[in-house]
């Protein structure tokens, strides 16, 4: 008899960024020598950044390599038949110790006309802020290329975007063309289409340890923008025991499980992969098939798609986020 497909862990890839903290380390427990550790990539099929395999008899491959092997049984159908082994997510933690760049993402149309490549919609979960921490998303009010262009110029540029102050628990959904960036003192979760294209509009004329400012992308993010965004955090009732949505789209879907008891979920319903974060306390995820797998804060967990049921059993209370396809 082969052996059963089971809840997958993955070795996190880290990432030296110039405003990186201690976060990852201090409070998700990702073990590094890195002095400015800013990103986590937890689930990853970047070219160059292919998350390898951590647990199991899986353990080595890494996650193309496994979707090959398995195909439509790990990913789903639809999406395999869509993306073949390329794994459509990126699932992330960053901490932001200082500024990121304010900056916007292309959608799929432009990617794919100047990189041929997907675009980058995203979501972000705050997991902990300091006091008076903010995020940056979209306009005040809407705007227009020539207003930009005339702020942008003057120096002015932050006149014209929305400031959000923030605490645990705040969601935003950022679609391809929402300008954005992260504040300091900000630790989130980050789920986002496969694409490392990020076009940097402004970085606070910042220098790195060899005194370079880093590279400005003005032109190229004039197409990207959405002049008419004015996002918003997501309004989301905080019930309890229950899959309460906070992000749908064609990209994906995100749920947060706040639990104090057992959730079930019928994966094999989803014709998709599921991915859980756990973004507080831990739990048992428990296959119909008899595999199971612990998730803890900070970790990430892949359910391949031919799971029947999995059941979260929370060791006390825990909160995760679920991630999955609709529609693709």
């Amino acid at each position: 008899m082969s052996a059963q497909l089971y809840p997958i862990k993955f070795n996190p890839i880290l990432k030296d960024k110039i405003w990186g903290g201690n976060k990852l380390k201090s409070i998700l427990n990702k073990e590094s020598n890195l002095n400015n550790l800013g990103e986590s990539w937890e689930l990853s099929s970047v070219e160059g950044n292919i998350s390898v395999v951590a647990n199991g008899f899986l353990a080595g491959n890494d996650l193309e390599e496994i979707i090959e092997v398995y195909m439509a049984d790990m990913v789903g159908e639809k999406v395999y038949q869509k993306f073949g082994t390329e794994f459509p997510l990126l699932f992330k933690f960053i901490d932001a110790n200082d500024d990121l760049s304010i900056q916007v993402h292309p959608d799929d149309v432009l990617s794919k006309e100047r990189h041929n490549a997907y675009g980058k919609t995203e979501m972000w979960y705050v997991l902990q802020a300091e006091d008076k921490s903010q995020l940056v998303s979209g306009f005040v009010k809407p705007s227009s290329k020539k207003e930009y262009l005339e702020a942008f110029n003057n120096g002015k540029l932050m006149s014209l975007l929305k400031s959000h102050e923030v605490k645990e628990g705040d969601t935003f959904f950022i679609p391809a063309g929402d300008i954005h960036a992260i504040g300091a003192g900000v630790l989130l979760a980050e789920i986002q289409q496969t694409s490392d294209i990020t076009y940097r509009i402004y970085d606070y004329d910042r220098k790195d340890d060899a005194g370079n400012t880093r590279e400005l992308h003005t032109d190229l993010a004039l197409d990207a923008i959405d002049f008419k965004d004015t996002n918003d955090k997501i309004a989301y009732n905080r019930t309890k025991d229950e899959a309460v949505n906070l992000a749908a789209c064609p990209y994906f879907v995100t749920n947060i499980l706040d639990l104090t008891e057992a959730f079930d979920r019928d994966v094999y319903l989803l014709n998709s992969f599921v991915v859980y974060m756990c973004v507080e306390g831990s739990a048992k995820i428990i296959c119909a098939n008899g595999e199971s797998e612990t998730i803890v804060k900070g970790e990430t967990i892949l359910i391949p798609a031919a799971i029947d049921n999995v059941k979260v059993e929370p060791k006390g209370e825990a909160k995760l986020l679920e991630v999955y396809i609709k529609e693709v």
